[in-house]
Parts: structure tokens; C-alpha cells; sequence
């Protein structure tokens, strides 16, 4: 059984959006470029990925093997599908009140970016292992020569942002308790929230209160002319 406030139900609704603490959360900054280089690998496959010598069938630049174009197009856009989603999952989390819900959600998180990283590390090997088997004859005038070059290096730097993402994931997967690491919105320190003050008493015990500058339960405001009043004489000689 799951704690009340587990993967930080327990301040779902508590705080409005944030447009800002939202875009520049790690986690966003890291979703936004995972979802522009998946636009630039498959763009520049589509854009510059293939070439015609002599006839009208296109050739794919990667050694004219298509598996490996339709390959680097489809892995790029089911991410770049999968980062709009997965942004507009982390604009709606902090409103789920829902534990199970929640819990899904990190869940389909930690294994769609799992997958993700994992697919574009085949990618990146084996583009670049159709690319250095790619002699010159197949390429006139080294045309598509840069978007390959380009398709390459973003898969790699595909592989660091999905990578980090899954720890990410998994982090919050395993402390499901850990209530920050759910939420893009800064905490404001509320009364909930306020530090506890020791509060010393003259028999050497502590009284802890989460009020400061307030007197501790059971005690009596002493007036020093009663003090005063009480202190016993000194015999006179």
C-alpha cells in the first residue's frame, strides 16, 4: 500500500502553473532538446536522405541502404511525438490526485525513455556503421553528406538527453515519497512548512514549536514586581 502523499499526491492542486518555474525546470530543458534533435534527425533524412543517380528511385546516402533511412525517420519521429506528450503529461501531473494515476505515469515515463535511449544507441551504431561502409562512387559531388554527418551526431546527443531522462524516471520511481522530485513548482514555505524552534524552559527541558516568537503552552507571563515582592528578606543583623 502506497503512502498518502506518495509521488506527491498529497499537493496535487495546491499550487497554480508556473510558466516559468516550468521551462526551466532540468527536466523540461532536457524534454525540449531531446524534442529538437529528434526533429533535426529525421528532418535532414527526409530533407537531404536520399538521392537519385541516373534514374528516378531515390537511394538512401547511408551506403543506399532504405532500412537504414526509414529506420533514423521513424525512430525520430515516434520521439518526437513522444516528447510533446510527455511534456504535456508533466504540465497536468501536479493536478493528478490520483496515487495509482501518478504512479502510471512515472511508470510509462521510466520506460518510454528507457526504450528511447535504447533505440537511438542502435541508431547511432548503426547509421554510423552504414556511413563509414559508404564509398565516394555512391556519393557524386559527397551529396547528403552533411545530413548524414548531422543525423549521426544528433542520435548520439539523443542517447545523453533520453539517458539522463530515464534516471530521472527511475529516481522518482523508486522515492515514490519524495514529494519535489514530482513537481516543476517551487514550494513556497508555509505554515506546514516552517522550521521548527526549540523553545528552552528553565528546568533544562526543550519545547519544540513550529511558531516562533510565541510562548510555550502551560506557561505564565511572571510580572518582576511580584518577583520582587516574593523574594525573601535577609535577616537583619
Amino acid at each position: 500500500m502506497e503512502p498518502a502523499g506518495a509521488y506527491g499526491a498529497g499537493k496535487a492542486g495546491s499550487l497554480a502553473f508556473d510558466p516559468v518555474a516550468f521551462f526551466t525546470h532540468p527536466r523540461t530543458i532536457l524534454r525540449l532538446m531531446s524534442w529538437v534533435f529528434s526533429m533535426v534527425v529525421f528532418s535532414c533524412i527526409v530533407n537531404e536522405g536520399y538521392i537519385n543517380i541516373g534514374s528516378e528511385r531515390l537511394l538512401c546516402v547511408f551506403n543506399n541502404n532504405s532500412d537504414a533511412c526509414n529506420y533514423g525517420i521513424t525512430v525520430g519521429v515516434a520521439c518526437f511525438l513522444g516528447s510533446i506528450c510527455f511534456l504535456v503529461l508533466d504540465v497536468y501531473f501536479p493536478s493528478i490526485s490520483s496515487i495509482k494515476d501518478r504512479r502510471r505515469a512515472v511508470m510509462l515515463d521510466l520506460v518510454f525513455s528507457g526504450l528511447a535511449s535504447f533505440l537511438w544507441f542502435v541508431g547511432f551504431c548503426f547509421l554510423a556503421n552504414q556511413w563509414q561502409a559508404t564509398s565516394a562512387d555512391k556519393l557524386p559531388l559527397a551529396q547528403g553528406a552533411d545530413a548524414a554527418r548531422a543525423t549521426i551526431a544528433f542520435c548520439f546527443f539523443s542517447i545523453l538527453t533520453w539517458a539522463v531522462l530515464t534516471l530521472s524516471a527511475l529516481r522518482r520511481f523508486l522515492t515514490g515519497s519524495k514529494t519535489n522530485l514530482f513537481t516543476w513548482q517551487h514550494l513556497e514555505t508555509g505554515p506546514g512548512n516552517a522550521r521548527a524552534t526549540p523553545y528552552p524552559i528553565t528546568n533544562g527541558a526543550t519545547i519544540v514549536t513550529t511558531k516562533p516568537y510565541q510562548a510555550p503552552p502551560f506557561t505564565e507571563t511572571l510580572d518582576p514586581q511580584k518577583l520582587t515582592q516574593q523574594r525573601p528578606m535577609a535577616p537583619a543583623f
